[in-house]
């Protein structure tokens, strides 16, 4: 019986919403036969760094609700300093699911595999969900708007 695969998903998931979901559901499918799916959270710290505004649920709080989704079987906090290399070297992933939208990530994972574990497949995941709810920061300007 072979092993089963497992597939690592990272993100922020600040404001859970459908595209989040569905991105975790193909990235599990991406495994094949019976996957693991391990998701890494984004730190709160390493959000503001990248995105220059924290996150408006807590790192804690995210993990719990990411976790809490049925594609997901373990989802954890990743490091205070962002550090793919130790990740993938911890998870030691089959298949690395990413984005539409985590371009950089993707670019730093190939140089990585390059270096040594060029066995672990990429997969870049489509976008979901209506264009106008289809990201936090959507939602939360459409929040703002219908505020106002």
């Amino acid at each position: 019986m072979a092993k089963a695969k497992v597939v690592l998903a990272t993100g922020a998931f600040d404001l859970l919403h459908y595209g989040h979901y569905r991105f975790l559901e193909e990235a599990k499918k991406s495994g094949g036969r019976n996957p693991k799916l391990i998701v890494i959270i984004a730190r709160d710290k390493t959000i503001k760094k990248r995105k220059g505004k924290r996150p408006i649920l807590p790192e804690d709080q995210r993990r719990a609700l990411v976790e809490a989704l049925k594609p997901v079987d373990q989802a954890i906090l990743g490091y205070e300093r962002m550090n793919i290399e130790a990740v993938l070297k911890k998870i030691k992933p089959d298949v690395i699911a990413v984005g539409y939208d985590q371009r950089d990530i993707r670019k730093s994972v190939e140089e990585i595999l390059r270096k040594g574990r060029s066995r672990v497949k990429i997969v870049q995941i489509g976008r979901f969900g209506s264009a106008d709810l289809n990201s936090s920061s959507k939602i939360k300007r459409r929040v703002i708007e219908e505020w106002r």
